[in-house]
């Protein structure tokens, strides 16, 4: 899905959240959850749309409309030594789409 194709979904009133998922090296990527199905947002060569940080998501997502945005950082259980067997949970954190300052 691109920027385009999420702009008309989020109007519509399709789109669940929009999630900003860290990942390894300081990186994140955009997923979009549409009637329940994820959706990675890609740049206008196809690839996965990576941003650099929250304010540069903000500024990617500035003429989406408001829907429910979270920031996601996966489960580490599975690399910590000695913690058994728990239940890997991702921590998920509603943010602001729009800037707070």
């Amino acid at each position: 899905m691109n920027l385009h194709q999420l702009n008309t979904e989020a109007r519509a009133g399709h789109v669940d959240e929009l999630n900003l998922i860290a990942i390894e090296g300081g990186d994140y990527l955009l997923e979009a959850r549409v009637k329940g199905h994820a959706h990675p947002l890609a740049d206008d060569s196809g690839q996965r749309l990576r941003v650099r940080s929250v304010e540069d998501a903000r500024t990617v997502l500035k003429t989406i409309p408001m829907v429910s945005m979270n920031l996601v950082h996966w489960s580490v259980q599975d690399e910590m030594c000695g913690m058994g067997s728990h239940p890997e949970e991702d921590l998920k954190v509603p943010i602001s789409q729009r800037s707070a300052w």
